[in-house]
């Protein structure tokens, strides 16, 4: 028998939380991310759980027990319950009625192997209970120890369900799949045949699965897939995969931002922060430029200097010149000697503006020797 056992497990909101359910003769199950990460000695973010209580009954169980309850998505089955410190979801057992591929039509049930069988991937499907039990209806942990993504049932037909589990297939892939076992055939397929369905996904859910994608560690050859497979070109037609790998391999460091830059193609199906898209065509603007890291540096700081740097090596094949870095620290520690108030009262406005950008641009060009005077002088 596996157990679990973990901070999050222990701590006093979660176990009342499961307690008052139990003592009401309810299940209370952990279930999805915070288990399978557990199991993977990896962070937890967020806690769900599962029951067959109703919505209702949740409700009222947790705020007899002294839980403020928040009814987040109750036509839906559930109650966001405020334990502690730490929210937890808290959803009834439910399967699914009908699908159009975005929106389920649900049914709550009372076996957790029905609420199980509705889920994406066997290794979602893991719960556990207050004392740390596994409950593995489908035989999930082997796939997870492995590092093997498989659908639960028939992959085609969960992605007829909700067309964004094709990017969460990539997404998962990269995270917890093994390289070494490559990646499900199964699936790949059915990602492949169902792709043309993404178009009924927002653009909004779309960006959120594919920056997730793009924070895992090492997500070359998930995207290479994906590419493969003709899911990258629905979600960012002209991407260039190789190019992405490049990058990675220059900067291993997880930053999704800059790893959409490299991958390139248009934005246009993407619903960007307005500083992520900023940053992206920053980060495509001056890895065009012929400018060194220094004066990248100066401009856009030490990070992004860097950052584009690598990035003009990835698409253009080269190596990143050796002193890229010892130049981006300097050129970010930069202050440009001059003032506007120097240059006044001669010169004012759009004039004044002018004669400071063609100074600071002599001081960089200089390599940030110039001083005040010699800049100044006549």
């Amino acid at each position: 028998m596996t157990r679990l056992t973990a901070p999050w497990l222990s701590a006093p909101g979660p176990q009342a939380l499961c307690a008052a359910l139990e003592a009401a003769g309810h299940q209370a199950l952990f279930v999805g991310g915070c288990v399978r990460n557990t199991l993977l000695d990896a962070p937890v973010s967020d806690l769900d759980l599962a029951t067959d209580a109703l919505p209702q009954n949740v409700t009222d169980i947790a705020g007899n027990a002294g839980f403020r309850t928040i009814p987040t998505g109750i036509d839906h089955g559930t109650v966001t319950v405020l334990a502690g410190e730490e929210p937890i979801e808290v959803t009834t057992f439910r399967q699914d009625v009908a699908t159009d591929g975005r929106h389920a039509t649900v049914a709550f049930a009372d076996d957790v192997a029905q609420d199980a069988a509705r889920r994406d991937f066997t290794m979602n499907a893991l719960y556990c209970d207050a004392r740390g039990t596994l409950v593995d209806p489908l035989d999930g942990l082997p796939d997870l120890k492995a590092g093997r993504l498989r659908f639960i049932g028939s992959a085609s037909a969960r992605i007829a369900e909700d067309y964004l589990r094709i990017l969460r297939f990539f997404r998962f892939t990269a995270w917890y799949g093994n390289p070494d076992h490559g990646i499900d055939a199964e699936g790949l397929a059915a990602c492949a045949d169902g792709a043309d369905g993404l178009s009924h996904v927002s653009a909004e859910r779309i960006t959120a699965e594919l920056l997730k994608l793009l924070a895992a560690p090492g997500p070359a050859p998930a995207v290479a897939a994906m590419a493969a497979s003709g899911v990258l070109h629905h979600v960012l037609p002209g991407a260039d995969a190789p190019t992405l790998t490049r990058f990675i391999h220059f900067a291993p460091s997880p930053d999704a931002t800059a790893r959409l830059a490299a991958l390139g193609g248009s934005r246009d199906g993407l619903r960007l922060s307005r500083a992520e898209d900023r940053r992206v065509e920053t980060l495509l603007t001056a890895a065009a430029s012929l400018a060194p890291p220094a004066a990248l540096a100066y401009h856009h700081g030490e990070a992004d200097a860097l950052a584009a740097i690598r990035l003009r090596a990835a698409q253009t094949e080269t190596v990143p010149p050796e002193n890229a870095a010892s130049e981006a620290r300097h050129g970010a520690a930069q202050t440009f000697p001059v003032a506007a108030a120097d240059l006044m009262p001669q010169l004012s406005g759009p004039a004044l503006g002018a004669r400071l950008k063609e100074l600071e641009s002599r001081w960089i060009a200089s390599g940030f020797t110039l001083g005040r005077e010699e800049l100044l002088a006549p």
